[in-house]
């Protein structure tokens, strides 16, 4: 640990801290620590220092990262929680989970899915998270340290369990200590994806410290630790040359002198070079061949399994016997290229065998980059049947089958579509996408091609509505889709659309394919979809008849079957919006309900029909003055969204609409918790999403019933005033009844403005502070605000100030500039009328 001082000195203080606010029984006193360096800095070392010093008093839990890795769903995330879970009982573990052990012992691979349902990617993180902060809770006594090597190889929903456990502490304290190290970027991570969501980490770290490389004197200092205090000043300055300070190539380069017995002195520092050669790059390469053909397939084997470089793996993927796999597994580490496992007994139990490890990544590196790329090809495809035939599941066989070459394998395609299911099932899409999208290049079979894109199309339902739309049309322009399925994939298509915010489109879809479609319960699912996208859209063609076709379908339904319930319940929806007798909207919203309560099939996480038809119900008979049952129905939709997993929007939807359900009973401040919850849980899905504009409107509008009007209004600390313009608004609507506030608004939003700086910002903010001015300082204020938004690109606003001018002026020059410039701004051609009746009952001061 030459020169890393105050790197250690850090972690041991962030350790004193954990140490200490567990013990103190408040807040935690954790967070985020990054060492950033290049590859042999020294980052691994570093970590073992930190783990030596702090596994007395913490839980260590460690993880690394893999080049060949980064595919594995929650592979880091494994690494880090199955210890710490394996010496639990079952029922401890039981308790620990709560309620959602279906949901997340999948995806730490300590019990099978349920189910083949998808898992909803959002629960499964956050539900991991709080997953973390209930161990951390219960090691209290021994406060979690999570150290995570090459994190810079992390795979993607790992990254992503780290963000969800670090983001929502606004204070940056957490209940564990997390200590990531990486390579620095390459280039700064641009849009989303596993290096933004490393930079966000980072960007949270209570300390973030860059690791340099040794000095010359430090570099003397271990050569003469190793090769012995006679290492004279030119050796150890041309170590230091030739490693360039680099505490990996140092090492080794010292332990190939010592081997050779090499004297450190002047007249060997010329040795030093070639003899540096062989540490890393070709030079590592060469090292290996020279050991032989076995230990060098031997390596390659290990840098293709990986992690699962197992003895019985590496006989069965090298076809060598178990005798000749530990005789080059002891070549190899002799040559400092593997460490060798341990073996032996515990007691009467054999100890388990970890797998097979290269010494350092830039080795993991270098040797699988040196395997022949059809010889690296080939061998993941054996490896993929290897694993197989071993037990392993589709999930861990599909990282090796990404890497084959596409041959028209109908095994491929199965395994990988299989891989898809399980990656799904464990709330990893991204994972089944890269999997189908691989299968598709296979490419699969007439009879099956359009099953995957179908596949495709949903596993990125939840997260890529586009995408969907894409691969959803493509499946349903090929022959392959039963009956059943076309039907199936033509719902998700809508609701892909509608989520994307293409009603228009949905609701076309919808009538296309059920116009083709036999009578039956898919034709009235298609229906369904149909009315209720048209029925959605903020204008319509013909909405009275669209209602009477409704009305006329659904007269005879009585419920039969859920999709009886389904169109009823669309149909109970128009009414309401129609207008129609309350009475009638509560008899159709009875009917499309068994005992109060959805049906089975029409729930809120039915994959079937979606969650929109019971929030109509509930929508339906709230606007009906029955607000009691869509309490109770928008209740059990929190509460089946929670026991699910579902966090994301689906949970935010349904906060929104016991807001909606409280704010229309009257009940203003649990409306104001429950859509600030639904805004919460909505800004931690995305930007832009429907339900945040349906849930801010509901707020402002339960905020200013309660008389917080600047609560409802600035809460969220946006004041750029044109792209939100509302204190403009209120300062121009208050100025009758309340002029002084009013006034006090409009100088307010200039503050802004001027902040800001741009010209169109400026100008509208001085037209209005020029209605609270005298008339000599009004015009003023006019003029200025005129010479800005000329400067400014918004001419629409430029003709306003105009005509706010000519008004105050009563100039008629300045009155035909402002009419000029409405007209090119396509103002209607009777405003310049009234602006000159305007002008002239109001002659200028």
């Amino acid at each position: 640990m030459l020169e890393r001082g105050p790197e250690l000195a850090a972690a041991a203080h962030a350790v004193d801290e954990l140490v200490a606010g567990a013990k103190a029984g408040g807040p935690g006193r954790g967070g985020i620590l990054v060492y950033r360096g290049d590859a042999g800095i020294g980052k691994t070392a570093l970590l073992a220092e930190i783990h030596r010093t702090a596994r007395d008093r913490c839980t260590v839990l460690t993880a690394r990262g893999g080049e060949t890795l980064t595919s594995v769903p929650f592979h880091l995330t494994r690494q880090l929680l199955q210890p710490a879970l394996d010496g639990l009982g079952a029922d401890e573990v039981r308790q620990l989970f709560g309620d959602h052990f279906d949901l997340l012992a999948p995806a730490l691979g300590i019990a099978p899915p349920s189910s083949d349902v998808p898992a909803d990617p959002q629960g499964v993180l956050l539900g991991l998270a709080r997953l973390l902060d209930r161990l951390a809770d219960r090691l209290r006594d021994r406060p979690p340290v999570l150290l995570v090597d090459d994190v810079h190889w992390a795979d993607a929903e790992s990254l992503a369990w780290l963000d969800a456990f670090t983001r929502t502490r606004h204070d940056g304290r957490l209940p564990a200590l997390v200590v990531l190290a990486h390579r620095p970027f390459v280039r700064e991570p641009q849009g989303p994806g596993p290096s933004a969501t490393l930079a966000a980490l980072a960007g949270r770290a209570v300390l973030t410290l860059g690791l340099h490389a040794l000095t010359s004197t430090a570099t003397a200092a271990l050569a003469r630790d190793v090769l012995g205090e006679h290492a004279d000043e030119p050796f150890c300055r041309e170590l230091w040359t030739v490693t360039s300070g680099n505490p990996y190539e140092t090492v080794e380069l010292l332990a190939k002198a010592r081997d050779r017995m090499l004297e450190p002195v002047a007249g060997s520092a010329g040795l030093l070079r070639d003899l540096g050669a062989g540490t890393r790059g070709g030079g590592l390469v060469a090292r290996l061949e020279e050991l032989g053909s076995g230990p060098t397939q031997l390596a390659w084997a290990t840098a293709v399994l990986g992690t699962d470089s197992t003895p019985d793996l590496l006989v069965s993927l090298t076809g060598m016997d178990a005798k000749q796999v530990a005789e080059y597994t002891e070549l190899l580490r002799a040559a400092r290229i593997v460490t060798a496992p341990p073996t032996g007994r515990n007691g009467l139990a054999p100890v388990p065998v970890p797998p097979l490890e290269f010494t350092h990544p830039l080795i993991a590196t270098a040797v699988y980059g040196s395997v022949p790329p059809a010889r690296r090809t080939a061998m993941h495809g054996q490896a993929a049947w290897v694993l197989s035939r071993a037990g392993h599941g589709p999930a861990a066989v599909s990282r090796h089958l990404l890497e084959v070459h596409p041959d028209d394998d109908q095994d491929v395609v199965s395994k990988l579509r299989a891989a898809a299911v399980e990656h799904l099932a464990v709330g990893a899409p991204d994972a089944a996408r890269r999997c189908l999208e691989r299968a598709l290049i296979e490419p699969p079979g007439p009879d099956t091609y359009a099953r995957v894109l179908y596949e495709l199309g949903c596993s990125s339902l939840l997260t890529a509505p586009a995408a969907t739309v894409g691969h959803l049309r493509s499946a349903l322009e090929l022959p392959g889709l039963d009956d059943d399925l076309r039907i199936d994939a033509t719902f998700r298509l809508t609701q892909a659309l509608a989520h994307n915010n293409q009603l228009q489109e949905a609701a076309r879809t919808a009538a296309v394919e059920h116009a083709r479609t036999p009578p039956g319960t898919g034709r009235r699912r298609l229906q369904a979809a149909h009315f209720m996208y048209e029925g959605f859209q903020a204008a319509e063609a013909d909405g009275p008849d669209r209602s009477r076709r409704l009305a006329e379908l659904t007269a005879g339904f009585t419920g039969a079957d859920n999709s009886e319930r389904a169109l009823i319940t669309v149909r109970g929806f128009d009414a309401m919006m129609r207008g129609e007798p309350a009475a009638e909207v509560v008899r159709l919203c009875d009917r499309a309900l068994v005992d109060g309560a959805p049906a089975r099939g029409l729930s809120w996480t039915d994959q079937e029909w979606g969650f929109e038809i019971p929030s109509l119900t509930g929508i339906a008979y709230a606007f009906a003055d029955r607000p009691d049952r869509a309490e109770a129905l928008f209740t059990e939709a929190v509460r089946a969204f929670e026991i699910s997993g579902w966090s994301g929007a689906h949970l935010a939807f349904a906060h929104t609409l016991l807001g909606l359900v409280h704010r229309r009973r009257g009940n203003l401040p649990r409306a104001q918790h429950h859509l600030e919850e639904g805004l919460r849980l909505a800004d931690r899905v995305g930007d832009g999403l429907p339900v945040h504009w349906d849930t801010a409107c509901l707020l402002i509008d339960t905020l200013i019933a309660r008389g917080r009007t600047a609560e409802a209004l600035t809460v969220r600390g946006r004041h750029h005033i044109v792209w939100a313009p509302w204190p403009l608004d209120l300062a121009r609507a208050l100025a009758p009844t309340d002029p002084d506030r009013a006034a006090r608004i409009a100088h307010e939003a200039h503050a802004h403005a001027e902040r800001l700086g741009t010209h169109t910002a400026l100008g509208e903010a001085l037209r209005c502070l020029a209605l609270f001015a005298d008339p000599s300082e009004s015009r003023r204020l006019l003029e200025r605000a005129v010479e800005h938004l000329a400067a400014s690109p918004s001419r629409y606003e430029e003709a306003r100030a105009r005509l706010d001018l000519a008004h105050a002026t009563g100039s008629a020059e300045a009155l035909a500039e402002a009419t000029a410039l409405a007209a090119t701004c396509g103002v209607d051609p009777l405003a310049p009328e009234a602006v000159t009746a305007r002008v002239s009952s109001h002659p200028p001061e």
